[in-house]
């Protein structure tokens, strides 16, 4: 689920890394530690900083907190066991907030080590400051919920002083990795800040080829002098965060290399495409997926009442899903080689890859096929035109051969393979999705499909928007005095139904079960009171979640004259100021996953009360979504009905206007009110 932060530590330590920056600023600013006893003292910056000086500063706004005014990356490929990266990096402070750029972050593990780091800081007035690297600390990443209970990755850690505004601050620093897993690297050249200008250098061994591939940027030909490459970009736009954009792999501009020595590939270490990125990866789940005579005794056992293959199947989703417990343990390759089933039964947890090479264990034992799908849990961080490189997935799924005989309505997350029949994708992970679906964050996303000839890049299916909504329906009465009461029936699916069993997965009193829906009312009503709330098939997952409620909201209808004004609609909101904005967008909008919700609400008029006048219909048909409303009249009761339905997942810039239009549309009908007159007046 989107509340785990999964398998792959690059993608999850970058939201730890922001963390650890919070903690650290504030165990400074408190003197709890000291990382600079000795940078007070005054020590002239290199030459490459001072450089930098009186440079012109790349085009930014009034918003920028900083800039990146120099960068360069180093690399020397040693041999296939070795690689050495120097890197070089200097900003110009412009705001306050920019002050965290002055603390430095580096992660290395038992084969990746940092041989040395220095920073410094030339303020616009006064001598330069410099920290050394024995001024450094080294710590673990703290322990975050749904993270891996035990790693060897540290980060590095330097505070430059005086990054103040006005003031440039840099620092570089030297890593060695040995071993390394893969023979590739990312240069990562585009920001949160605007780049003046980026340098990237790669020195090969006599014989060695390389191959560099450019995402969202256009490419930039290298320099060659004879085993050394050389690229620079200059005045890069820097990355302004908008709500619901694509992930950052998606939108930033990268150049990923990959390197290969004469003759071919080192064994498990090189790969040109999705196909021998699924070799290497067969290389490190080989073997792990065998049952030992535990697993085949507890597979006898869960099945043993299921009577057809698909209960078969179901029993052991619900024993991966629910029984071995979200826990990484991640030492070395750990990050991506999972342990073995026999481990994971036994000590009854691991992480996602350990989840799926446990299931797919007992999946053979039932004699049904399966395969790993390595995959990014956010949509858009890998794209057809991605080329194959280990760092764009964090998260592990399993692809299960459907037996011909298995064709029951439940299984919606299928596709039809072209060698290998059809299939359905399945996240032993989450453990609040049902067996024959997906979350959304999954759908229409693309995975490496690790078959046993290779991998193969391929795009999951997009359930129907019908899987995933809120279906409320209203029986309600209105006073003469304005006030509503009756009942409310929700019937959630899909995500709409896995978040609020997440949220309420650790609940144990009543009264707080309720709270997401006084949430629900607080941003509808003004004022209400909740009288009667139940909940349904809260831990049955191949169930709908149900809430069913009475409320009592006291002056829900406003007087005008003589005149009642009624809101017809009474719950939910479908609007969104998110493109009210000054700015302009500059990247798509992303929806998490297709949905359809619907509202039902029916009104009994108070005696001696009729209908004036009625908002009209709304029909708003877009290809991305559209939206329906209509409010009638059936004898005394007033009836609103509405539905709205995401059907594509982005939304291109070419279209952001038509969905402010959507979102002004239906903002305008959840504010219209029917008006109510005396019976017989004029």
């Amino acid at each position: 689920m989107n509340s785990k932060w999964y398998c792959n530590p690059a993608a999850r330590r970058r939201g730890i890394r922001l963390l650890i920056a919070t903690r650290l600023l504030g165990v400074l600013a408190s003197g709890m530690v000291c990382l600079v006893s000795s940078a007070r003292a005054a020590s002239d910056a290199p030459g490459w900083m001072h450089a930098l000086v009186n440079a012109p500063l790349p085009a930014h706004d009034e918003k920028t907190d900083a800039v990146l005014l120099y960068s360069e990356k180093t690399v020397t490929v040693v041999s296939a066991d070795k690689i050495k990266t120097t890197v070089r990096e200097a900003y110009k402070i412009l705001r306050p907030a920019g002050r965290d750029y002055g603390i430095v972050a580096v992660s290395f593990n038992a084969h990746e080590k940092i041989t040395g780091m220095r920073g410094w800081c030339i303020p616009a007035q006064g001598k330069d400051y410099e920290v050394k690297d024995k001024d450094a600390v080294e710590i673990s990443l703290p322990k975050v919920e749904g993270s891996e209970l035990v790693s060897d990755v540290k980060d590095k850690l330097l505070r430059i002083p005086a990054s103040d505004p006005g003031n440039i601050i840099g620092y570089e620093y030297e890593e060695e990795e040995a071993q390394p897993y893969v023979l590739q690297d990312v240069w990562s050249f585009q920001e949160a800040s605007p780049v003046r200008e980026a340098h990237y250098s790669l020195q090969l061994p006599q014989g060695w080829e390389y191959k560099a591939t450019w995402l969202n940027y256009p490419e930039a030909k290298a320099s060659q002098t004879g085993n050394q490459a050389q690229w620079v970009v200059s005045d890069v736009k820097g990355i302004r965060h908008e709500d619901y954009m694509p992930p950052w792999p998606g939108v930033a501009g990268q150049m990923i290399v990959s390197f290969f020595p004469p003759g071919g590939s080192v064994q498990n270490k090189g790969f040109q495409n999705w196909q021998q990125m699924g070799v290497w990866y067969q290389g490190l789940i080989s073997g792990r997926s065998d049952a030992s005579p535990e697993v085949k005794q507890k597979v006898a056992a869960l099945t043993a009442s299921a009577g057809t293959p698909l209960e078969k199947m179901k029993a052991l989703a619900g024993f991966a899903q629910k029984d071995i417990r979200y826990v990484a343990i991640e030492l070395g390759i750990g990050g991506w080689q999972p342990h073995a089933a026999s481990e994971v039964f036994t000590h009854r947890y691991g992480d996602c890859k350990d989840k799926v090479t446990l299931m797919s264990a007992m999946l053979r034992e039932i004699g049904v096929e399966n395969y790993y799908v390595v995959i990014n849990s956010e949509r858009g961080s890998v794209m057809p035109e991605t080329p194959a490189h280990k760092g764009g997935f964090d998260h592990v799924i399993i692809a299960i051969k459907l037996p011909a005989e298995v064709t029951d309505s439940s299984l919606i997350a299928t596709m039809v393979h072209p060698k290998l029949g059809k299939i359905l994708f399945f996240d032993p992970t989450d453990e609040m999705t049902p067996f024959g679906q997906l979350s959304g964050g999954l759908q229409a996303n693309y995975g490496l499909l690790v078959a046993p000839d290779g991998g193969e890049l391929i795009e999951l299916p997009q359930l129907p928007p019908a899987t995933n909504g809120i279906w409320r329906t209203a029986k309600l009465s209105l006073s003469a005095t304005g006030t509503l009461s009756g009942d409310v029936d929700e019937v959630r699916v899909g995500d709409r139904a896995a978040a609020q069993r997440w949220a309420l997965r650790t609940v144990a009193k009543d009264a707080d079960r309720i709270k997401p829906i006084e949430s629900l009312l607080s941003q509808s009503l003004a004022t209400f009171q909740i009288t009667k709330a139940t909940i349904g098939n809260l831990q049955l997952t191949d169930k709908a979640f149900l809430y069913d409620y009475s409320l009592v909201a006291q002056n829900y209808a406003k007087t005008a004259g003589n005149l009642l004004l009624v809101r017809p609609r009474v719950l939910g909101n479908k609007s969104s100021d998110l493109l009210e904005t000054k700015e302009t967008r500059k990247f798509p909008v992303e929806f998490d996953g297709p949905s359809r919700d619907t509202d039902t609400f029916e009104i009994t008029l108070p005696q001696g009360y009729e209908v004036d006048d009625l908002p009209p219909p709304v029909n708003a048909d877009y290809s991305f979504a559209s939206y329906h409303s209509k409010a009638e009249v059936n004898g005394n009761t007033l009836k609103y009905t509405r539905t709205f339905e995401v059907k594509e997942l982005s939304v291109p810039l070419s279209k952001v206007d038509d969905l402010k239009k959507l979102y002004r549309i239906i903002a305008s009908d959840e504010r219209n009110t029917a008006v109510l007159k005396p019976a017989g007046s004029k």
